[in-house]
């Protein structure tokens, strides 16, 4: 899908000029931001630190602790740290990986996952802003984020 076109000038008005970088950029922030603090009160709602629930989060499929800490853009100690608590709260486990069993993976429990679920269904500040776009924009604005992805990946 592709952004809908914004609509003609008037006759002999000049034609609006796009949005440059850094108010693009200005907009982005603000919207992280406010992205940011509800996640931390969604994940607070739920016993976690907003590093343990990002953490958490990232366990769509099985991940080796050095794999986390890169993600996290932490140091891998501060990882264990992280799993030590979300492990003594049954909401992630550690096991060996097949390939290496020197190597330790991380994997969300099934409360785990379901705590995922939750924080991202209590983000209501980004819900409502969210529902102010109608069906196109939302299409649009989904079509736009994941086509600046693969510049963000690497």
């Amino acid at each position: 899908m592709t952004a809908t076109a914004p609509p003609p000038a008037p006759s002999g008005a000049p034609a609006p000029s796009p949005p440059a970088t850094h108010d693009l950029l200005e907009s982005l922030a603000v919207l992280a931001g406010a992205q940011w603090r509800d996640f931390q009160v969604a994940a607070a709602h739920e016993g976690l630190t907003s590093m343990q629930a990002k953490l958490l989060g990232q366990l769509v499929r099985p991940l080796p602790m050095r794999e986390l800490a890169a993600l996290l853009g932490c140091d891998a100690s501060n990882v264990t740290g992280i799993v030590d608590r979300l492990e003594a709260q049954g909401l992630a486990r550690r096991e060996p990986d097949p390939r290496d069993r020197r190597v330790k993976r991380v994997i969300a429990t099934p409360e785990g996952q379901e705590t995922v679920r939750r924080v991202r269904a209590e983000m209501h500040a980004l819900h409502r802003a969210l529902d102010v776009l109608d069906p196109a924009e939302r299409a649009a604005l989904y079509a736009l984020v994941e086509k600046m992805r693969p510049a963000l990946d690497g």
